[in-house]
């Protein structure tokens, strides 16, 4: 008996069979590219993508014939959606979140609902890379693919719809739409009155962890599964995460070291919505029906690989030859010191609570005897920096974190994750499995197949711990006065800019 979790992103798809003990059984991955027809546009080719997907369980789930796979959940990722027929077909690509299209909306959008109560609804900040713009702009550029479409499913509830599940979506992921009414629960009345959208044209909505149906007996021959394999409800990607990293208490939250590094604070009530806009944090239901998370995040992951890539192009082709891992070469090369080097992470627009987008990096402390090790430790220090300033923030809403989980590529750095404690002053675990998300969406698929009595059942039996990074007191006084230095580069470059 076994438990399948898929893990469906922008640019790959993941498959890993466990056991209920929480042991990779099998695995298997796919990647594929998105689309730009035309510039600004972003979109992912449904029926290629979706072709990988069956490729993809089909090669995991032929390693575990021995060990037949009882369920299934999906971890995706959010906002973008996927048009399909009432007989499961596919009807079109896929809008991705940062295409351009739909920011004629967010004007009008912005005077009809206002910010503070669009939060109240559906406690997102308005923003072009939520669905709501993208399906009007379907409706009002495709009309023929817009009124043929019987429903619009995000990755989430159209992998399972594909596989012979009912039409539905989890709280979580329906929540990045913009429609979602976080109270009630379902589609907001409020938010389908001011849009023009209709109703039908949307899945029906429901917890984590619950049963949505069957694989069909003839997608089962296709994948070679087994009969009668339940698909149960998964949830948004940064919330199966926070699931398979073993954050699903108050209190705790995961610390993910991909693209973004992204942090998913857990918390019980809804908090005031002021403080929140204020902060930039936004709220969304998490894959426990009791509990909600935010998302604190920058794309520090993607500077340092721009570093690996600017300033290390040669030993990376080098790597590729021998299979030495570049990353723990790089780290090798960094002081046991903090770095004289400071840097203002601002490389892209950077993430809350301010999402700015007219500012720069900016690289300080640069002398002759600068080694490339000094500037990237300054690098991942300062993307941390930035985090402590939202985390030192977040109490101010009733969001504390004690307890740090941490997951995704990069922490599978040592020196990095210390670095992480250091600067903000808590215990990191990293726990044996870093690649949450498919472990999360097993242990959800667990939860609904009654496996387990509760996800604690099933973090406490599939998540296990690795290692645990305390801060070190020296090296924390010495960030301590760091991050004061640092506080003061973005009111430098904000004055710099006015003046241009």
């Amino acid at each position: 008996m076994s438990l399948l979790g898929l893990d469906v992103g922008t640019s790959g798809c993941k498959a890993v069979v466990f056991s209920k003990e929480g042991r990779v059984l099998a695995s298997a991955y796919n990647e594929y590219d998105f689309q730009a027809k035309t510039p600004g546009w972003a979109e992912l080719d449904a029926v290629h993508v979706w072709d990988k997907i069956e490729q993809t369980i089909a090669k995991a789930a032929s390693a575990v014939t021995d060990d037949p796979i009882v369920a299934l959940s999906v971890s995706s990722l959010g906002e973008a959606v996927v048009p399909v027929s009432k007989d499961r077909k596919i009807l079109g690509p896929s809008i991705l979140n940062f295409d351009i299209r739909g920011e004629e909306y967010i004007l009008r959008l912005k005077e009809a609902v206002g910010s503070k109560r669009l939060y109240d609804i559906n406690g997102n900040i308005l923003g072009n890379n939520y669905s709501l713009t993208k399906l009007l702009w379907i409706r009002d550029n495709q009309p023929e693919l817009y009124d043929s479409t019987y429903k619009f499913l995000l990755w989430g509830s159209f992998v399972p719809f594909m596989l012979g599940a009912d039409p539905v979506v989890d709280y979580s992921l329906a929540n990045r739409t913009l429609l979602f009414d976080l109270e009630r629960r379902t589609w907001s009345r409020e938010m389908l009155k001011i849009t023009g959208l209709d109703r039908e044209k949307l899945p029906d909505t429901l917890p984590s962890g619950k049963v949505i149906g069957t694989v069909s007996q003839k997608m089962a021959e296709r994948l070679g599964l087994g009969k009668n394999v339940a698909i149960i409800s998964g949830a948004h990607d940064q919330c199966a995460n926070a699931v398979g990293s073993g954050a699903i208490e108050e209190g705790m939250a995961m610390y993910g070291m991909g693209t973004f590094i992204c942090i998913v604070p857990v918390f019980k009530d809804r908090k005031d919505t002021d403080i929140m806009l204020r902060l930039g944090l936004n709220t969304e239901h998490h894959a426990l029906e009791d509990k909600y998370v935010s998302f604190i995040y920058n794309q520090g992951g993607s500077l340092v690989k721009w570093f690996r890539d600017t300033f290390a192009s040669m030993d990376k082709k080098q790597a590729a030859l021998t299979g030495e891992d570049i990353y723990a070469k790089l780290d090798s090369e960094m002081p046991q010191h903090p770095s004289p080097v400071m840097v203002l992470p601002h490389f892209t627009l950077t993430g809350p609570p301010e999402f700015i987008d007219n500012s720069s990096g900016v690289m300080a402390g640069l002398r002759l005897e600068t080694t490339r090790g000094d500037i990237l430790k300054g690098i991942m220090e300062c993307t941390t920096f930035y985090m402590r300033e939202c985390v030192e923030e977040a109490p101010k809403a009733g969001i504390n974190i004690s307890d740090f989980r941490v997951v995704g590529g990069g922490s599978k750095s040592d020196e990095w994750v210390q670095i992480c404690s250091d600067i903000l002053g808590i215990p990191f675990t990293r726990p044996v499995i870093t690649e949450a998300g498919a472990l999360g969406a097993a242990i959800i698929a667990g939860v609904g197949q009654g496996i387990f009595q509760s996800h604690k059942e099933g973090v406490d039996a599939m998540v296990k711990p690795d290692k645990i990074f305390e801060p070190t007191p020296r090296q924390q006084k010495l960030y301590d006065a760091k991050f004061q230095k640092y506080k003061q580069l973005w009111p430098l470059m904000k004055e710099y800019l006015s003046q241009l």
